[in-house]
């Protein structure tokens, strides 16, 4: 029943029965077969078929979530049992929000010292994303704001540091005398930011708009790296979070200036889904945030 179940979630991801087949490592007829015998099983029909996918029944959308709950159960349980006699093994899946990468493995280098059986993938979304994933038990932990982006009932959550703002500029550039600068004095700055889908950049929008300020970015990117290149290489600025700015250890030719009236800050910690009990690797990582977020001061 499980492997019919996990054969029906991934029919429900990629929305086509050969791409589903081949990330199950089956062939198109066995997973049309699977599919038909879990739809005998329920008594009812899960899937609109034509020439091809055309996406699950009503029927179809309520079994996906309960077929989640089951295979993420399921996995839970076994991981326990390996747990109970191994210790800690197996992979735990990460999404963060890319102002976050600076300081995760803040988190994760303690963890793995501690458990160098269990292995960690980290993949970098919005926070939209983030929450998405955790939902559909795509991943075990998030990174993402707190306060700045609805959570659900069927999460917990850790706070792990306190978000804050700084001007990046060349050092011959505009303002980069100053030993701090209001968010009103932005608007005549050439700024690159990340883009709008981006929790950071909608936070940074916010703050800018209280100001009076109405910006047009030059550039924009999903990432970090763009945004820093074009800083040092170009005429542009950037604002840029505090722990971002510390990690990337500028030379004397960047100035990095804290931006106040308000000295805003955005709390960020971990995000997982709301069982009891967790797994044993969500529990261990639950743990060292924890011990991190005392670290930082934040609990």
């Amino acid at each position: 029943m499980i492997d019919k179940l996990e054969f029906f979630i991934a029919l429900a991801k990629h929305q086509h029965f050969g791409r589903a087949a081949d990330a199950c490592g089956i062939t198109q007829p066995t997973l049309s077969s699977a599919i038909r015998q879990l739809e005998d099983q329920l008594g009812v029909v899960l899937v609109q078929r034509g020439s091809r996918f055309k996406g699950l029944t009503q029927e179809g959308q309520r079994v996906l979530e309960w077929s989640r709950r089951i295979v993420d159960d399921t996995r839970s349980m076994r991981e326990e049992m390996r747990t109970a006699r191994n210790g800690l093994s197996g992979h735990v899946r990460i999404a963060t929000i890319p102002t976050a990468s600076a300081m995760l493995h803040e988190l994760t280098a303690p963890f793995i010292k501690k458990h160098p059986k269990v292995t960690l993938s980290v993949t970098a979304c919005t926070s939209i994303e983030v929450l998405a994933k955790l939902e559909n038990f795509d991943i075990d932990i998030g990174i993402t704001y707190l306060n700045d982006e609805p959570l659900t009932g069927r999460t917990v959550s850790l706070p792990l540091y306190a978000e804050r703002f700084q001007l990046i500029v060349k050092a011959d550039s505009k303002y980069s005398d100053r030993d701090s600068i209001t968010w009103a004095e932005l608007g005549d700055i050439p700024l690159c930011l990340l883009t709008p889908d981006m929790q950071n950049r909608r936070i940074v929008n916010k703050h800018l708009e209280d100001a009076g300020v109405n910006i047009k970015p030059a550039l924009e990117s999903n990432s970090m790296l763009v945004l820093f290149s074009h800083i040092m290489n170009g005429e542009w600025a950037s604002i840029i979070p505090v722990n971002i700015a510390d990690l990337m250890g500028f030379g004397e030719n960047i100035r990095a200036i804290p931006i106040k009236n308000p000295d805003a800050k955005h709390i960020v910690g971990v995000v997982a889904a709301k069982r009891e009990p967790n797994t044993p690797n969500v529990s261990a990582l639950l743990q060292e945030a924890h011990v991190l977020a005392k670290k930082n001061l934040i609990v």
